[in-house]
């Protein structure tokens, strides 16, 4: 699989919810389940930022808004089998997305898409303890392109897209303990690699 870099400014932040939201969204939910034309309310809600989600890793608006009818699809399919495991039901959605991207990769080995700005990468050099400067910057998107796609997808979901654990964990289908210590594993990978090669 082949990475592009790009710079992006696009920023969907609504998987973060308190309790009185997380409770509003299970009842859609459960209204959705009973009756699926009540679907439409968490597709309203959630088409905006699924289909960032997919265009930030496709960079193609075309494929980007056939996945999100294809998620949206399988998520109404679906329906009745989610169930709530703490965290919000857009990490559910998001998994899906997941699932249809990487399947997407697969069947027509396109170049997948890093979006970055500026902030993510200076939070990943920070975490790693590299001095902050426009040289480890240029150095830790170097050090970026080393890692396999499994790492990569990982270090957006958590760094790029500030989620929580339990959320990278939902997304990708591991525990939100497994999602934290591979998380760590690939910062000290990164560390590694700076180390190894200076200049990468």
């Amino acid at each position: 699989m082949h990475y592009k870099i790009k710079n992006n400014k696009t920023q969907v932040n609504l998987h973060h919810k308190n309790d009185t939201a997380l409770k509003r969204e299970m009842q859609q939910v459960e209204a959705a389940k009973a009756n699926p034309a009540q679907f439409d309310v968490l597709y309203e809600n959630y088409f905006k930022s699924i289909f960032v989600f997919i265009y930030r890793r496709t960079g193609n608006e075309e494929v980007s808004a056939d996945i999100t009818s294809q998620v949206f699809l399988k998520a109404l399919i679906n329906i009745k089998k989610y169930e709530f495991k703490g965290v919000p039901f857009s990490a559910w959605l998001f998994r899906i997305a997941f699932n249809e991207i990487n399947m997407y990769f697969r069947k027509n080995n396109a170049n997948r898409i890093i979006s970055l700005e500026q902030s993510n990468i200076n939070q990943i050099v920070q975490e790693v303890q590299e001095e902050d400067n426009v040289q480890a910057l240029e150095r830790m998107i170097a050090a970026l392109k080393q890692l396999d796609s499994d790492g990569i997808q990982l270090i957006e979901l958590r760094f790029f897209e500030k989620r929580s654990f339990a959320e990278v964990g939902q997304i990708v289908g591991i525990t939100e303990n497994n999602a934290k210590v591979k998380v760590y594993r690939i910062l000290d990978k990164l560390k590694k690699i700076l180390q190894v090669n200076p200049k990468c």
